[in-house]
């Protein structure tokens, strides 16, 4: 079976559903700006998350938060299928307040494991996605995204918000901010160590270190998310190219291709937020 990929977007909750199969390399290393659960349908899959590496097979829920690099490969010849619901934070985070009368404030939600066997989650997270990839009746689609959030309680915990995060050196998150202010521009290694007071060999060093990817790999990476929420909004890609700072649409086709297995186009035609 070759790679397929159905993806869906819920306009009430602008929650995406991407049911999916792979065979040998699915994507390169990347992440997201949205929270994601999935369950594995069939199959194994293999990625590296968090520096470790976890193979997920059917019935298994994965969760992964905003910014967690993950590759995706199959290393058996059947390949793997799986279904995946990305959450926005901020609507995650409104919805688990309500849930958690007592949340601490100043704080944000976090994932207690990558990988878990928890087989009333794996059904939660089975039924939500169907009810609203099916576009079931709202009232179905709301029960079954309060049932995933219930199930979803057991494995959260809430990190009090810190700028600058104290476990990243302090020249890796000057570097991290420079290239977020600067994501549209033609960033220059050179440019960015003289920002931060340290040359471009220490700093590529000290980069790598804390997120995992090379100065220039994260930038496009951010490129990327951006890109994905402009092209839900209805920009067309040659206007994401342009905005975002890739030579030509072409560029921005061949770097989203690589990282979601899509096009520009196909994701933005199956995003339900767009008009008719």
């Amino acid at each position: 079976m070759s790679n397929w990929i159905d993806l869906k977007q819920d306009a009430e909750t602008g929650i995406e559903s991407i049911r999916a199969h792979f065979v040998g390399h699915a994507y390169d290393p990347h992440w997201h700006e949205s929270f994601l659960v999935g369950v594995t349908e069939q199959g194994v899959q293999q990625f590296n998350c968090r520096r470790v590496r976890h193979h997920s097979v059917p019935g298994q829920v994965f969760m992964l938060e905003p910014g967690d690099l993950h590759d995706g490969l199959a290393p058996t010849e059947e390949g793997f299928t799986y279904s995946t619901l990305y959450l926005e934070p901020d609507w995650l985070e409104q919805q688990l307040r309500l849930l958690f009368e007592h949340a601490p404030r100043d704080a944000l939600p976090r994932f207690a494991d990558t990988l878990t066997q928890d087989l009333q989650l794996g059904q939660a997270t089975a039924f939500a996605f169907n009810a609203l990839h099916a576009h079931e009746l709202l009232i179905v689609r709301q029960s079954a995204i309060d049932a995933l959030l219930a199930c979803l309680t057991r494995h959260l915990h809430w990190r009090k918000r810190v700028d600058p995060d104290p476990r990243l050196p302090l020249t890796a998150q000057r570097a991290r901010d420079y290239l977020h202010d600067n994501l549209a521009r033609d960033v220059g290694l050179q440019e960015l160590a003289t920002a931060c007071g340290i040359d471009r060999y220490r700093l590529t060093r000290a980069f790598k270190a804390a997120f995992g990817l090379a100065p220039h790999a994260y930038l496009i990476q951010l490129r990327l998310a951006r890109a994905r929420r402009l092209l839900a909004s209805g920009t067309s890609p040659a206007d994401v190219a342009v905005t975002l700072g890739f030579a030509d649409q072409s560029h921005l086709g061949r770097w989203f291709r690589r990282a979601y297995q899509l096009t520009p186009a196909y994701y933005r035609k199956r995003c339900s937020i767009l008009p008719d």
